[in-house]
Parts: structure tokens; sequence; C-alpha cells
């Protein structure tokens, strides 16, 4: 009977000491807090960095704007090609304080986790050592507990240890459900933040590429002009020429390939095919748009016009496919540097343009299905096919719909 009395009286104390220190609350080390505030602290200055980078970025925008409103020249397009690489170059260095500051917030978010993991294994082991002795005193009867105890206030105060015990245990479950909660909402604000980190990954890819077009661009004025006004005026003519007798060809062949492919489909020509694409595919593998339909910041849009299509990066010579079944209406490429494209009809008023192209496997007339090999890409400087103003190798690629050129992005898987 005296062990037996012992062990409950152990029992006991055990019990009161759970409910005067609660293991739930979690003190963190002085180490840990310190670590938080340094990565808080360098998360607010990269923030306060890119928020001068974005003014600076202002700031030469506006230049750029200003100088585009200005009567064309050699000077001007030079000045503006310089801003715009100085300006990308600040995107490249906010791209990368981003990719610091979201390395700094995933860390940070690191440590809550495992700090939380830590509370949540000290929480069930707390949750474990008051059901363990909650079962133990349920086993003993209320008899044995009355004999056991020297007086009725003895008695009273084991009763309510139970009761404390009960609310003890009501606690650290509703703790335990919250430090879950809280836990599975950090792991996803890290699932995001990684991903985050790719897609920043990919866009300091991308301004890269941009930079380089531009570095490109300015390059192959100089060399073709050699800071020559009167050449610059030339070369412009030229490319303007160019690029408004395209646009006239591409608009008439529209307009006279779809009469007689419903001329033929009316009088019951049975090798007219149907155009049974659900949409269009990438003409080259998916890449970089360096420069988007109709782009702002394209810096000839107001020597040459607006840009009427995007350009997608894509090395010289690379294979050229059709973004959708239909009949080719026009193949000019003459093997000269002039500049050279593929135009193809579809169905439900669709067409397709393929510019800077550096060889041709179609001819006019063909029916070509999507996907099929109809030549290869260019844009190299002084390349057959290039055209009087490319600066690099990529393919410029139109959707028309019903003879109206539209942004082919959203079209694009």
């Amino acid at each position: 009977m005296f062990k037996k009395i012992t062990k409950i009286f152990i029992f006991l104390l055990f019990l009161g000491f759970l409910i005067k220190s609660p293991s739930f609350v979690f003190s963190q080390t002085a180490e840990l807090d310190q670590e938080i505030k340094n990565l808080n602290s360098q998360i607010e200055g990269q923030r306060k960095q890119l928020e001068s980078i974005q003014n600076q970025q202002k700031q030469y925008a506006s230049l750029i704007k200003k100088k585009e409103q200005e009567q064309s020249s050699l000077k001007d397009q030079l000045e503006i090609l310089d801003d715009r690489a100085s300006m990308v170059e600040l995107e490249i260095e906010g791209v990368k304080l981003e990719v610091s500051k979201n390395n700094l917030e995933t860390k940070k978010i690191a440590i809550d986790i495992d700090n939380n993991n830590k509370i949540i294994e000290k929480e069930k082991n707390h949750i474990s050592n008051l059901l363990k002795l909650l079962y133990k005193q349920n086993k003993t009867t209320p008899i044995e507990i009355i004999l056991l105890n020297n007086s009725l206030t003895d008695f009273i105060n084991q009763v309510k240890y139970l009761e404390n015990t009960n609310d003890e245990l009501n606690k650290s479950l509703t703790s335990l459900k919250e430090l879950k909660e809280q836990l599975e909402k950090q792991e996803g604000i890290l699932k995001t933040k990684e991903k985050k980190l790719q897609e920043l990954k990919a866009e300091l890819e991308k301004k890269q590429i941009i930079l380089q077009g531009e570095l490109e661009s300015k390059e192959f004025l100089l060399d073709e002009t050699k800071r020559s006004e009167q050449e610059y005026k030339k070369l412009l003519e030229l490319a303007k020429r160019e690029q408004d007798k395209a646009a006239s060809e591409i608009s008439e062949l529209e307009r006279t390939v779809r009469a007689k492919i419903a001329e033929r489909q009316k009088v019951g020509d049975k090798d007219v095919n149907i155009f049974s694409d659900s949409g269009f595919v990438w003409p080259v593998t998916k890449n970089v748009i360096t420069a988007t339909f109709h782009d702002p910041s394209y810096p000839f849009r107001r020597s040459i016009g607006e840009h009427s299509g995007v350009d997608i990066r894509s090395a010289q010579g690379n294979t050229l496919k059709a973004a959708a079944s239909g009949y080719v209406a026009r193949v000019k490429f003459n093997g000269t540097t002039a500049y050279s494209y593929i135009m193809i009809i579809h169905g439900d008023g669709y067409s397709t343009v393929y510019g800077h192209v550096s060889g041709v496997n179609v001819k006019e007339d063909d029916y070509v299905i999507q996907g099929q090999i109809i030549g290869k890409t260019g844009g190299a400087p002084r390349t057959i096919g290039a055209g009087a103003f490319s600066t690099g190798p990529h393919l410029h690629f139109e959707i028309r719909k019903d003879g109206i050129p539209i942004d082919p992005e959203p079209l694009l898987p």
C-alpha cells in the first residue's frame, strides 16, 4: 500500500510540474533572434536598393522617350541605344537583387519552419506525457483515491489536478493545431518563393539576351554608317522601303489567295485541303521574345514603323516550321541580303509571316501541315535574307487576322 501511495504521489508532483511549466511556450535563443534580425536588415537594405534602381530606370525611360520625339538622326539613334542598354543593365542588376532578396526571404522562412517543427515535436511529447498520466490516473478507482488520501482536502486537490490535466491537454491540442496550420502556411510560402526564384532566373537570362541585342544594334549601326549621317539616312530609307513593300505585298496576297481558295472550294475541287488545326505552335523552339508586338521600346519604331510581330531569339540557320497548316502564299527569297520572308494562309481568316529567313524548303501554292519544315532562320547582319536593319539572329514572326497584324503571344502555347 505504501508503494502505491508513493507512486501516486510522484505522479501528482509530475502533474504539478507540467501545469506550472507548460512546454508549449518556446523561447528562441538569442543567437536565432540575432540571425533573423540580420536577415530582416539585409532584406530591407536590398528593397531600398531596388527602389533606387527603379527610379534610375524611370529616368532612362524619360530620356529615351524624349529622344524618340526628336527628328531621327544617327546621333539620336545611338544615344537611344546607349540609354536602352543602360536601362537593361539596371534591369539586370534589379533582377539580381530580387534573386538575392528572394534567397534571404527563403532562408528566413526555412528557419521559421525548422523552429516550428521543433515546437511541434516538443508539444507532441508534452501531449503524450499528459495522456500517459491521465491513463494511469484513470486506472485508479475512486475508492482507491479516497483511501489513499489522508483527508478530504487531499482528495479534492487530487481531483483538481485531474481537471487541470484535462484543461492542459485541451490547450496543448489547440496549440498543436495552430502550429500545424502555421507550418503548412509557411511551407506554402516557401514553395511560392522557390517558384519565384526560377522565374527570376529565367527573367535574368532574358534580360541578358536583350542587352546583348542592344549592344549588337549599336555595333551594327556604327559599322554600317561609319558615323556618317548620310549613310545612316540611306540605311534608314532602304529599311523603310523594304518594310513598306513587304507590308503591301502581304496585304494584297492575303486577299488574292483567299479568293482563289474560295473559288476552288466553290467548284468542288477535291485537292483543296481543309484547315483543321486547333491552334498555333511555335515556329522555332520556344525561346526569349526580344521584341514584342507594337513594342513601345522597339528602337526603330519611329524611323521604320511599328513592330508588326514578335522577334523570337533563334540561332542563325535554325529549323523553321509552319505554325499551322495552310497554303504558302508568298516566298520572298532571292539569295541576297534583302529582306526575305515566307507567308502562309490558314483557316478562320488567319495568316502567318516568317521574316529574315536564310533558307526555304517550300514554294508558293504548296500546302503545308502544322510543324512541317519550311525553311531556316536568319537575321545576322549582312547575311542572306537579313534585310537592311536586322541586328542579330532571330525570327520575326507575325500572325494576322483578316489581313491585320495581331499580337502572336496570346495564341502561342
